[in-house]
């Protein structure tokens, strides 16, 4: 990895964790809180690409992991990633890059509605099938409560995957994908 990207995929990952300041809001029926982090996952993949995203997202956990509190509401350490919100988080990953893979593959003619699409199918419901069934085993319920408890994230990550495409559009221009496609 050259050292542009490493600095992109370090930066995203600061993104992420700033992010995290935004205060949670926590659900009644949940343990998993809405957060706006998820937006930093689709904006990484759909701004840097498979390869960066996936990176910056593996930098956050290990920031994580470690204790630093780049998670929402000030959150950090093992116990956090073996909680009942460790499948949303490990699931990062993987949707920032099928995000980043998708995007790079329709890049030469991306529209905003297309990334809206992409995040929507990697960003949210990727996201909530990895997530929620790990929440539910977590938590010694049934996989469905999980998944039907997911069902409460989808107006704030349609919000999320909204924005998320809408600037990364703008963004196009100065993205890591654009100077891949230019410089093949």
């Amino acid at each position: 990895m050259k050292t542009k990207e490493l600095v992109y995929a370090a930066l995203f990952a600061a993104f992420i964790a700033v992010l995290g300041l935004i205060p949670p809001l926590p659900l009644a029926f949940i343990p998993v809180p809405i957060t706006a982090q998820t937006l930093g996952v689709m904006l990484a993949g759909c701004f840097l690409g498979k390869r960066m995203a996936a990176f910056s997202l593996i930098i956050f956990i290990i920031l994580a992991a470690i204790g630093l509190p780049v998670l929402a509401g000030g959150r950090g350490g093992l116990a956090v990633l073996v909680g009942p919100s460790a499948g949303y988080i490990f699931s990062w990953p993987i949707a920032a890059f099928c995000i980043g893979w998708a995007s790079e593959k329709l890049w030469p003619q991306v529209k905003t509605w297309k990334l809206l699409l992409i995040n929507i199918v990697f960003g949210v419901i990727l996201v909530s099938l990895i997530g929620a069934p790990v929440m539910a085993l977590i938590t010694n319920t049934s996989i469905w409560a999980g998944l039907l408890g997911a069902v409460s994230y989808l107006p704030g990550d349609l919000i999320k995957a909204i924005i998320a495409a809408i600037v990364a559009m703008q963004l196009k221009a100065i993205s890591p994908i654009e100077e891949k496609m230019h410089n093949s």
